[in-house]
């Protein structure tokens, strides 16, 4: 039996650190951070787009950290300055995301700012890039005979359009998109977070 009670205070050890390095200690840093004042908190059509980028599983073939020259060359591939705490202030759960089968997105918004354009790519992303393994979500759009008022119509190609009728955006695409569009961090990071994070010697701007 007396086995056990170190065995016990070990595993409880074990969680306490991973509670500390992994939940406490980074609230810690983001709230000691000062908000930039161009990041505004999400609207709730935005907050309803971040809902469906997170229920469709997005992280997990994009990420929404760019990182420092020293770790990948974020920058020349247009992808922003690296990401610093403040950034995600407003982001719970974030979406930092592990893999890039699907370029960073954290500044797609500013990259590229058309609804027309991110429209097209969810409902079927060849018909922008015909080399793209991203999967389609048809499922966000309806095919109508014809458009009504107060219907977005999403423009494709005509290899990609339907037989008869115009595709649709359903409210679930218009609020992906919204979010989507929103996610702009070209901003210069706060001089605090630059200095805390070890970016003292880069430019903050974008």
């Amino acid at each position: 039996m007396n086995r056990y009670l170190p065995l016990a205070l070990l595993a409880f050890g074990i969680l306490a650190f991973a509670t500390l390095m992994l939940v406490i200690a980074p609230g810690v840093q983001i709230a000691r951070h000062s908000v930039p004042p161009q990041l505004e908190p999400y609207t709730e059509q935005q907050a309803r787009g971040r809902a469906q980028y997170v229920g469709l599983g997005c992280v997990y073939c994009h990420s929404q950290q760019p990182r420092s020259p020293d770790q990948a060359p974020d920058g020349e591939r247009g992808w922003g300055r690296p990401a610093v705490a403040a950034d995600y202030v407003y982001d719970q759960p974030h979406q930092l995301g592990t893999m890039r089968t699907g370029p960073d997105l954290l500044n797609v918004g500013a990259r590229l700012p058309s609804e027309a354009w991110q429209l097209t790519h969810l409902y079927q992303p060849r018909a922008i890039f015909g080399w793209s393994v991203m999967p389609a979500y048809p499922f966000l759009f309806e095919i109508k005979p014809a458009a009504e008022p107060g219907d977005t119509v999403v423009v494709l190609p005509e290899a990609f359009a339907p037989e008869a009728g115009v595709v649709v955006a359903r409210q679930e695409a218009l609020d992906l998109t919204a979010y989507l569009l929103s996610l702009d961090r070209t901003y210069p990071a706060p001089a605090d977070a630059l200095r805390d994070e070890g970016y003292a010697t880069m430019e903050s701007g974008s």
